[in-house]
């Protein structure tokens, strides 16, 4: 987006074996803002980016409701309680931010080599703002495979394993976010949802939760032990054992 940004941008497109060309559907652009991802067309939405320190992130950390969100009832949060957590299907970051904001240390896992790209850049960003740093502190990324990594972890295993799988799309909406029409196309459904969820049973000390639109069917496995549903989502939580205050 700028000259200034050619060098870097060129030794990204290798990393990433990317190359532009006059068919691409999508462009990545490097800029004074970072790392964007640009839908090519005439009605394309604009660009999409990872930003800890404003807009979404920014409200919802500041308004977010704390202990009383349902994502942090179905990972067990509580007094006294802050689960060691991993995100195995991390994408954009954003409910990993909001358990890290709530003082949980958040391993992040996402094998899409550009979502991975956008995270890398939001969290090296946010890693420098004085009031979010200590917060990106608490979050851990590796980009790979989940299910291989999973398969063999090595060090303590997580307490918590979370999932959020994306789900085959059959509704004809207008109201699809733009973050999930962009990132649709580009990452397909995760058709391996089950043997994640297996390899997440393996690893947790604790507990997986799986995140579902709220009429979805469950992940194909193991039976789902309880479920917090939502306007329009739900977790399934497949318990192990009781998290325990420290």
């Amino acid at each position: 987006m700028d000259p200034a940004f050619a060098s870097a941008a060129l030794a990204l497109s290798d990393v990433l074996n990317l190359h532009g060309g006059d068919e691409a559907e999508f462009a990545l652009q490097l800029g004074p803002g970072g790392l964007q991802l640009q839908e090519l067309g005439p009605h394309a939405p604009g660009p999409l980016a990872v930003d800890f320190v404003h807009g979404a992130s920014a409200h919802r950390r500041l308004q977010g409701g704390g202990n009383g969100q349902m994502i942090a009832k179905a990972m067990g949060i509580q007094s006294g309680i802050r689960p060691e957590v991993l995100d195995a299907t991390a994408g954009l970051g954003r409910d990993a931010f909001v358990l890290a904001k709530l003082g949980c240390k958040v391993s992040l896992i996402e094998r899409h080599p550009v979502i991975a790209a956008l995270l890398t850049d939001g969290l090296e960003r946010a890693r420098l703002d004085p009031e979010v740093g200590p917060i990106i502190e608490r979050m851990h990324f590796r980009p790979g495979d989940a299910i291989q990594l999973m398969r063999a972890w090595e060090g303590d295993p997580p307490q918590v394993i979370y999932l959020d799988p994306m789900f085959p799309h059959r509704e004809k909406s207008s109201l699809v976010k733009k973050e999930m029409s962009m990132l649709r196309p580009l990452v397909g459904d995760d058709l391996d949802a089950p043997a994640l969820l297996e390899a997440a049973l393996s690893l947790a000390t604790h507990r997986v939760v799986v995140k579902r639109p709220r009429k979805a069917p469950c992940v194909s496995g193991a039976k789902v032990g309880y479920v917090l549903e939502g306007k329009s989502s739900r977790f399934d939580i497949y318990p192990k054992r009781s998290l325990k205050p420290e």
